[in-house]
């Protein structure tokens, strides 16, 4: 798995374990061991503009993803992979609003940023959460995906 991972947040972020974390939700997905994926953490300032610009949003958010490609995703026997890996796509990620969110959730920054790779990982994956069963059958793969990480560290 080719990750691409810049900190351009003007903060101290262990990429290592972002990266990390990024490459066990791809790898426990089934996605194309050859697939490429670029995270990129920002300052608020930045994610601000994101967010405006293709989200029409308000204000920074915590993560944006932006998926390039389907055909980096391992499908099912009943449908057809081009077999061909791809890239991904994009996850933006914002620690200095991870780390408020982290506060309010009662975790640490590094845990926000883990659980919001992942989530990203997911929105590049086609998952989404507009519908309450899409973000019932998201955050529980989310939390799975956590949990397996989180025990894969201790051993």
């Amino acid at each position: 798995m080719s990750i691409e991972i810049a900190n351009e947040s003007g903060l101290d972020v262990d990429t290592d374990a972002v990266l990390a974390v990024a490459r066990h939700a791809l790898g426990e997905m089934g996605v194309n061991p050859l697939a490429e994926l670029s995270i990129l953490l920002v300052d608020v300032e930045y994610m601000t503009e994101l967010n405006h610009r293709w989200m029409g949003g308000e204000g920074p958010t915590d993560v944006l993803a932006f998926p390039m490609d389907e055909g980096s995703v391992d499908h099912g026997p009943g449908e057809v992979s081009s077999g061909e890996p791809g890239l991904l796509g994009d996850i933006v990620l914002c620690p200095e609003v991870a780390a408020k969110q982290a506060a309010t959730a009662g975790h640490t920054p590094a845990d926000e940023l883990h659980l919001l790779t992942v989530h990203g990982v997911l929105h590049l994956l086609g998952y989404d959460h507009a519908e309450p069963d899409e973000e019932r059958e998201m955050f529980a793969l989310q939390a799975r995906l956590l949990t397996s990480w989180r025990a894969a560290q201790t051993q």
